[in-house]
């Protein structure tokens, strides 16, 4: 068995809680409560490693991280540049009951990301408002929630997909997402073709129905599971459905995926070569959960030896920054 360590030292990734890097472009990310149990949803252990990286980037950003759950002191959201939602979707999203907000916020152009079940919220009202704000979302009895492996082979010339490489990797990729009439204002950034063992289950809420199978089975048409959104008023949003599997953050494509989404929502330029980072490693991954750490986890077909090794072979994809 893979003998697994856990540094007697830890780094305290949680400062950043508190801390602001004083910049020209303000980011929040407001994570939720505790979701799914250990190493999934992992919302603030997530967004620190985001922040993280985006504060050793040296690209002009503050970053402050909110939350679990609505802040009493509404001035960092009212604040922000762009704001970075990782919570809990459906009927108990966090911005469900602050639309009005929320309103303000992209009519001054503010930019919006929601990264995995906070793409999801109910149709009607808040449905609208993620068209209108995000250009999609989950929309219950017509997109679909399964776990499969994505191979992203190609991009667009987008800064979000600057400096991206082609990758596969396996999360709970929810796709047939909501869009717009005719996609107006949004560039699909992730697309793939979803494999039948996808809609292998039963017709349900998040799990199947005639409109995805026609898509998937028979038009063979590919999934775009991470869209940048220009809004009229020039504001921006992204919508990424990846983020269920904690150590995916380690992925340095997936990882530049969701910086340079940032920095773009953010107003800012995307560098060359995509926002850089240091790498992730398995260690970090294992701080600042909301749950005590447990190294006997296993969750099929993952164990913590194979999340190790995993990460391991993903950090030799990226070098260090000097």
């Amino acid at each position: 068995m893979r003998k697994i360590l856990i540094s007697s030292v830890a780094i305290v990734m949680s400062l950043l809680v508190c801390m602001t890097v004083r910049g020209e472009k303000k980011v929040v990310f407001l994570n939720g409560p505790l979701s799914h149990g250990y190493m999934q949803h992992e919302h603030r252990a997530g967004a620190l490693i985001l922040a993280r990286g985006l504060i050793e980037s040296g690209l002009p950003v503050s970053v402050q991280i909110i939350g679990p759950g609505w802040p009493e002191d509404l001035t960092p959201i009212e604040e922000a540049d762009v704001l970075v939602v990782y919570c809990t979707g459906g009927g108990s999203h966090l911005l469900n009951s602050n639309t009005e907000l929320l309103n303000k916020m992209m009519k001054l152009g503010a930019g919006l990301i929601c990264i995995h079940y906070a793409v999801e919220v109910p149709q009607g009202e808040p449905g609208n408002n993620f068209l209108n704000w995000l250009g999609g979302y989950f929309e219950t009895f017509w997109s679909v929630n399964p776990h499969w492996v994505a191979d992203f082979k190609e991009f667009p010339d987008h800064p979000v997909a600057e400096g991206l490489k082609p990758f596969s990797i396996r999360d709970e990729w929810y796709y047939h997402m909501r869009f717009p009439e005719g996609m107006k204002g949004v560039t699909p950034i992730l697309s793939a073709l979803p494999p039948r063992e996808t809609l292998n289950r039963p017709d349900g809420p998040h799990s199947g129905n005639q409109h995805v199978r026609k898509a998937v089975l028979e038009d063979k048409l590919p999934q775009h599971v991470g869209w940048a959104f220009q809004r009229e008023d020039g504001g921006r949003g992204f919508g990424f459905t990846g983020g269920h599997n904690h150590w995916n953050w380690a992925h340095p494509e997936f990882r530049k995926t969701l910086l340079n989404a940032i920095v773009w929502c953010a107003g800012l330029e995307v560098p060359a070569g995509g926002v850089p980072s240091n790498p992730v490693t398995f260690q970090e991954l294992l701080r600042n959960q909301d749950e005590p750490t447990n190294l006997n986890w296993q969750r099929e077909p993952w164990t913590m030896e194979k999340v190790q090794s995993t990460v391991e072979e993903w950090n030799k994809l990226e070098p260090a920054l000097k």
